[in-house]
């Protein structure tokens, strides 16, 4: 059986007319699919209104008691469960769901990385692919959010990429899964503004070393890259509205 995970977030996930045509497009994938988002720009709107500091370091979320508490909100709550009242609407079953649910995705928290400490930060462990499997089977849709479960009673803020990527790599147990990333942009694009058709392990190496590719695409690459070697069929990098090939990362 084959099964679609897609990961949208950033501004797709905040801006209502690139948001509905990824919607569309999700809800037109024929057969078992999850949706993994992210949220950040709404956690750091909501931070700011509540008078909470937000620090960033390398774009990764330093996640203190009173942050956790946000992206909670956000996450498991605001951004979460708009999706799934949307998808709805489509006439897709979407059950929303949080790592601790069912203890869908296990992590732990995150040691001091070159004298950081980034708090409630969790890397995952695993994944239960055997609840997901069951939720598929029974014509669930899956909206999982990018926080994951300690096991100790304690959620913890997690990378929604990752989540995506271990989410994917999990059910390519069982299934034959493909995973897309969605943004705002055609696919991966070169120093021209040209989509990158394919990209591999080694062509990614070269394009870093020649700053031909930058910034916050390069852990997205990383993420999809993993993916591809722990058994994903297919992974791509694509446009929101899901139209189009975008780069096929092998």
């Amino acid at each position: 059986m084959k099964v679609q995970v897609v990961k949208v977030g950033g501004q797709v996930a905040e801006d209502p007319v690139q948001l509905q045509a990824l919607l569309k497009g999700f809800a037109a994938m024929e057969g078992p699919k999850v949706l993994v988002h992210g949220g950040g720009r709404e956690a750091t709107a909501l931070a700011g209104k509540l008078g909470i500091p937000v620090q960033m370091v390398e774009g990764r979320r330093i996640t203190d008691a009173a942050t956790l508490e946000v992206v909670t909100m956000v996450y498991a709550g605001l951004v979460n469960k708009r999706l799934v009242a949307q998808l709805q609407a489509l006439g897709v079953n979407a059950i929303g769901l949080c790592g601790a649910d069912g203890a869908l995705v296990r992590s732990h928290k995150r040691p001091p990385v070159n004298g950081i400490d980034y708090g409630f930060v969790g890397d995952v462990d695993g994944v239960n692919a055997d609840l997901l499997a069951s939720l598929l089977s029974s014509g669930f849709v899956p909206v999982v959010s990018p926080l994951t479960y300690d096991g100790k009673g304690s959620l913890l803020n997690t990378n929604a990429d990752t989540i995506a990527s271990t989410v994917a790599t999990a059910l390519a147990g069982q299934f034959d899964v493909t995973l897309t990333f969605c943004f705002d942009l055609e696919g991966v694009l070169d120093a021209s503004g040209t989509v990158i058709p394919q990209i591999d392990a080694a062509s990614f190496e070269t394009l870093k070393t020649t700053g031909a590719l930058t910034g916050g695409i390069l852990p997205k690459i990383t993420n999809a890259l993993a993916a591809v070697k722990a058994g994903v069929g297919a992974v791509r990098i694509a446009k929101y509205d899901l139209k189009n090939p975008g780069t096929l990362i092998q």
